[in-house]
């Protein structure tokens, strides 16, 4: 690692953890602000308002009363980490902010209005509203798979039951068995999250006794992120275990049968018989921003950068996974660093003075091993309605001794104190 890519990781992860500051006006005025999703963009923006705007009103809301975390999940699939290490809170989130929370479904928002209705008969009127809402899956791109259906082919992507359902069908997969991947097309949650996936699940089977068993990754993508990187580290660690097979080659799974397992790639007459599938399909915004009239033709939501307020509407922001932040990918650490310029850029409106600068930080690394992990970068400006890469680093193919699990342990490091930043310290 390099003197400046060692800098770079080190602002990156010092900063996430700093609230953004600025003065306080004695004449602001009581807002009411709702935050819809309590992920790591819609919590650390309820705190990071909490800071900013003391004298506001904000009310965190979010359907699920608990959730396991995108980060570490593919280490909880291969017993790693417990799933009770990886799941939070909406309740414990609001307590640790000092904001209120409602655990509800929203089922419409009127933009101009900015009225919030709930699926509980609550309607509840905003100044200011915020959706950090996610994702939702794109069912209908691949024959055979929906979402009634999806539990047969986990994807484990949301957070919810299908985690432990796919550690539990992991463990079951035979010796000599096959597992295959499905990585989704761009742009889609998590960008590295397929190749982790298949890492990890490898290094499990050999520690259980099933070198023999084959993992592929079925992509509908022709590259991916640290895609040299990953390669080299399978081609080291896993030898022949895993196979990558890109869009190029066919790759695309194009149709499944839930029933038998049976995986059709793109253009291919014959099935893949699978012991296991965990198709992650391809994605878009989370229906409620499609039902607000906050998603363009893409079907995700275009956005002011320097302030994450929406295009289509004002006074309604969009930030994390559901936001249009190219060349930022949709990862928690980006979520959390939009969350804290769009809550500075809501407090300064209300305040009357300037939008902050908007700079924002991101940091993805991905465990290959247990104890062994590679990382990605970015610092990020905005300007002239577009996001732009300030600088970016990456761990380097050739790696020194032990930088490999220096990275393992900077990322355990950085998954507690993302956690912390964004929920609060765990009870």
């Amino acid at each position: 690692m390099s003197l400046s890519r060692r800098q770079l990781l080190q602002t990156a992860l010092a900063a996430t953890l700093l609230p953004v500051t600025g003065p306080a006006s004695a004449a602001r005025r009581k807002a009411r602000i709702i935050v819809i999703g309590a992920g790591f963009g819609g919590a650390t923006c309820a705190k990071t308002l909490r800071l900013l705007s003391p004298t506001s009103d904000v009310l965190l809301i979010d359907a699920r009363a608990s959730w396991c975390t995108g980060p570490f999940t593919n280490l909880a699939l291969t017993g790693l980490r417990s799933v009770a290490s990886i799941t939070r809170h909406t309740t414990d989130i609001g307590r640790a902010h000092g904001v209120r929370t409602l655990i509800d479904e929203v089922t419409g928002i009127d933009p101009v209005s900015r009225t919030v209705t709930t699926a509980g008969g609550k309607q509840l009127v905003a100044d200011r509203i915020v959706l950090s809402p996610g994702i939702a899956m794109r069912w209908g791109v691949i024959a055979g798979l929906s979402a009634e259906l999806s539990g047969s082919m986990p994807h484990a992507w949301l957070g919810d039951s299908q985690v432990q359902s796919l550690r539990e069908r992991i463990d079951a997969v035979p010796d000599g068995g096959t597992i295959l991947i499905g990585a989704p097309p761009n742009p889609y949650r998590c960008p590295p999250g397929p190749y982790e996936r298949a890492s990890l699940i490898a290094e499990h089977l050999l520690k259980t006794g099933r070198a023999r068993t084959k993992i592929l990754i079925a992509d509908a993508k022709d590259d991916f992120t640290k895609r040299p990187l990953f390669l080299a580290e399978w081609d080291e660690r896993y030898g022949a275990m895993i196979e990558w097979i890109p869009r190029a080659k066919g790759g695309e799974v194009a149709r499944v049968d839930t029933t038998t397992g049976d995986v059709w790639l793109r253009d291919a007459t014959t099935p893949i018989a699978t012991h296991l599938a965990t198709i992650v399909p391809p994605q878009q915004a989370a229906a409620i921003a499609g039902r607000a009239g906050l998603v363009d033709e893409s079907g995700w939501c275009p956005v002011n950068p320097q302030s994450f307020e929406s295009s289509l509407h004002a006074g309604i922001h969009v930030l994390g996974d559901a936001a249009i932040a190219a060349p930022m990918p949709k990862s928690a650490f980006a979520a959390n660093s939009q969350a804290k310029l769009c809550a500075a850029a809501i407090a300064a409106a209300l305040d009357g003075r300037p939008a902050p600068d908007a700079r924002m930080i991101n940091t993805c690394y991905s465990l290959v091993a247990e104890d062994a992990a590679i990382s990605v970068s970015g610092f990020y400006s905005a300007a002239s309605g577009r996001i732009a890469v300030v600088s970016e680093g990456v761990s380097p193919l050739t790696a020194p001794d032990g930088l490999r699990r220096r990275e393992a342990a900077q990322a355990r490091d950085w998954y507690e104190s993302i956690s912390t930043d964004s929920f609060g310290k765990s009870a």
